[in-house]
């Protein structure tokens, strides 16, 4: 790990970026995660040695496919964007994973529908989660709730990419792209040259077997395979890249559920729940996609609050992954006000 910084999410998330080998970045400025772009223009110009670079594209769509095609020669790429800039992205991710290319897309969710405003949301859960583009696909999805797994989760999220060839989403969202807290910055990381890598494309070699990429079908027999073998890529993804965290789960008699900032609020109110003698535990998922499901395996005679900046997402995950729908309960808040942990608290004593 490297040293120990006071910095802002968006930031020091690139610069972890940068040393993950990430030197190329593409993107269109759009708000909350404007940051993250300024932070590569600077590096770019302050830091040649490195070989950073930046392009602004023209839109969002066009950012996406640089992404794509970057990655696709073996190089590092990311972009970040917000929502309408993800929904613009979504054909891009649908071509990146059936074409095994890997690649990171930071989403830093804002209020919506439309372009709505720029406070911190979880309103983009289903897109990012159910795969949003064409086609029986999925994206890994990474959760953080804080800068320090902002950091340390864009590390991972490049190593996974590669390891299944396949576009990772690290989900973010206004109040964590913006807060600032101590962080350790990792190290930097040595990357194989990009030739050496299984997707870079490559022609006829000697030494090489040739690779291309394939995103369309010769007929329903060649495509129902090369879409059952991407369901095995899927299927591994599920197997293996479970995360969540749990807290007091021993004795809980309620049971709070979050994601990304807001689970920041439901610790705090289940501490404050535990000072009041209510035990109240929590289950907090850092991937999205793969959901996981094995949080909730045999717990009975309990009750789930799932706390979302949303109408109601992730808790459809949730009642798929309980044994009864029926012990689920569910609070959430729109237009980018975050609740306090005394609003939780109060759901959980109506529990």
């Amino acid at each position: 790990m490297g040293e120990k910084v006071f910095m802002q999410g968006n930031q020091a998330m690139a610069e972890s970026a940068i040393r993950a080998g990430c030197k190329l970045y593409f993107g269109y400025p759009i708000t909350p995660s404007s940051e993250v772009p300024e932070y590569y223009a600077k590096a770019m110009r302050e830091r040649p040695e490195e070989h950073i670079t930046f392009i602004q594209a023209e839109t969002e769509v066009s950012a996406f496919n640089m992404v794509a095609g970057a990655a696709a020669t073996g190089h590092r790429a990311m972009t970040a964007t917000s929502g309408p800039g993800f929904s613009l992205g979504q054909e891009a991710m649908s071509y990146m994973a059936a074409g095994d290319i890997p690649g990171v897309i930071v989403e830093v969710m804002r209020p919506g529908p439309g372009d709505a405003d720029i406070l911190a949301a979880q309103g983009d859960y289903f897109q990012a989660v159910k795969g949003g583009g064409h086609g029986d696909y999925n994206n890994l999805v990474l959760a953080p709730y804080s800068v320090q797994e902002l950091c340390d989760l864009m590390q991972e999220s490049f190593e996974l990419a590669e390891k299944y060839h396949n576009p990772v989403i690290l989900l973010s969202d206004a109040t964590l792209a913006k807060m600032r807290e101590a962080v350790e910055l990792p190290g930097y990381v040595d990357e194989p040259a990009p030739a050496d890598k299984y997707n870079a494309l490559r022609g006829c070699g000697k030494d090489k077997e040739p690779h291309k990429v394939v995103t369309c079908g010769d007929g329903p027999v060649q495509w129902e395979q090369f879409n059952l073998k991407l369901q095995e890529k899927f299927k591994r993804i599920k197997d293996n890249e479970v995360r969540y965290e749990t807290y007091n789960m021993d004795d809980a008699d309620i049971i709070l559920v979050a994601y990304g900032s807001m689970a920041r609020v439901c610790e705090s109110a289940m501490k404050m729940a535990r000072e009041e003698g209510l035990k109240v535990g929590m289950i907090r998922p850092i991937s999205l996609w793969p959901f996981p499901e094995k949080a909730f395996e045999g717990i009975t005679g309990k009750k789930f609050l799932v706390c979302e900046l949303s109408a109601g997402q992730m808790v459809e995950d949730v009642k798929l992954a309980v044994e009864n729908k029926r012990d689920v309960s569910f609070f959430g808040k729109l237009g980018g006000t975050t609740p306090s942990p005394k609003v939780i608290l109060e759901q959980i004593k109506k529990i």
